[in-house]
């Protein structure tokens, strides 16, 4: 059988996939799930073009890879064909355990436990089946291996994964502020010292990446009609939860019930994993619309709203909510819904924060200037908007009914 198959992606035009268990891994039921995960979750409710996949997105990280990768070679890097087989491997399954809806949904079904933690455990469960040859991924993966610089670009602050996610999330959504120049960025990489570095002449090509990403984050993921919508999704599960612990019936799909049952000292198990890739996007939202119809009220309202787009209302400010607005919120709501319960407002008025972060200096990016000096991004640029971007932006958000 012909292995070497050829994608055609919106984004870049052909992926081809280069080694034959590239192929094999991307035809795992484990990946093909990654076809029934949103990328951005609920940010279809802003932008309608908003409806890829992870499984477009790990594929186009993929192609950026071997791209990288062949860029080092011709600039001297010595790679070896098994390192560069675990290379791709490695960012081929980096989002593997990501929950439905992706980041919405982080350390809720399998509470207090990362998308990333999940990913590695679904990657030594994989190397069982391939009797080992994920072993140098999972090294890269978790940074252990002896090359440091292919962990960089899995993994760091100018990582392959970012390069396609910003290019991707943009085609989609229509933002275009969140072009990057990744050709010229990926042309300009190198490695010196064991370290992924950027030549000094491709420096305004990563300022863009940086200010592309900050406004992404405000304007895509961290979109206030995106976190209202999110709260929603989050509050339906609080709530099912809540019933399912005390007994109360409601229709529900016996993996997504298990999940709810489970706690944060749970120990991540072969069962639990095999249970987490039965849950995807479609089996979450069947569970919702059934909930619709859910005898619990709030339940059923929660449902309703997010199904039909009724969202609630959402500001967003840069200091800390007086107590005196919380409180006559609170007030309000137990008007308009009849609540008695005080514990139960909570499933409609939520505060909270927002946090972006473009650049961090730990795990910075570094440039290779034209005398073989390697400085951190800021040092070297003479824009001194970064060291701002470099801080770390929060906001405060007050969501209700």
């Amino acid at each position: 059988m012909n292995k070497h198959k050829i994608i055609n992606d919106p984004v870049y035009g052909f992926i081809t996939m280069p080694y034959e268990i590239i192929f094999d891994l991307i035809e795992h039921s484990f990946f093909q799930r990654l076809r029934r995960i949103n990328q951005l979750g609920l940010a279809q409710l802003v932008y309608p073009g908003a409806n890829h996949t992870r499984f477009n997105h790990a594929l186009g990280a993929l192609h950026l890879m071997i791209k990288a990768i062949n860029v080092l070679e011709q600039k001297g890097t010595l790679i070896s064909k098994d390192e560069k087989i675990a290379s791709c491997i490695a960012i081929l399954l980096h989002d593997i355990g990501h929950s439905p809806y992706s980041h919405v949904l982080e350390k809720t079904i399998i509470p207090g436990v990362h998308h990333e933690k999940v990913s590695l455990e679904l990657m030594k469960l994989l190397n069982k089946q391939y009797n080992g040859q994920l072993s140098m991924a999972i090294e890269i993966f978790t940074n252990k291996y002896k090359k440091k610089f292919l962990h960089q670009l899995v993994s760091s602050q100018l990582d392959m994964d970012r390069l396609d996610y910003l290019t991707r999330d943009s085609f989609y959504t229509g933002v275009s502020e969140g072009i990057v120049g990744i050709d010229r960025i990926i042309n300009m990489l190198a490695v010196c010292n064991n370290e992924l570095v950027v030549e000094e002449k491709g420096i305004y090509s990563i300022e863009k990446f940086i200010v592309a990403r900050r406004i992404m984050y405000w304007q895509v993921y961290l979109h206030k009609t995106t976190i209202a919508a999110d709260q929603i999704l989050l509050n339906i599960l609080k709530r099912a939860k809540y019933l399912v612990a005390n007994n109360k019936k409601i229709e529900i799909s016996k993996d997504l019930e298990f999940f709810l049952l489970l706690n944060t000292k749970t120990k991540i198990d072969e069962n639990i994993l095999l249970r987490f890739v039965k849950t995807d996007d479609i089996d979450l939202m069947y569970n919702i619309k059934q909930w619709q119809n859910s005898d619990d009220s709030i339940l059923s309202f929660l449902c309703m709203s997010l199904i039909n787009r009724n969202l609630p209302k959402i500001i967003i400010q840069n200091e800390v909510f007086k107590k005196d607005i919380y409180t006559e919120k609170i007030k309000q709501i137990k008007l308009k819904f009849n609540i008695k319960n005080n514990n139960e407002t909570d499933y409609f008025l939520t505060i909270g924060t927002l946090k972006n972060e473009a650049y961090k200096y730990k795990g910075t990016i570094k440039i290779l200037s034209k005398n073989g000096e390697i400085k951190e991004l800021t040092t070297a640029s003479d824009n001194y908007n970064l060291t701002a971007l470099s801080e770390k932006v929060t906001k405060y958000f007050l969501c209700y009914f």
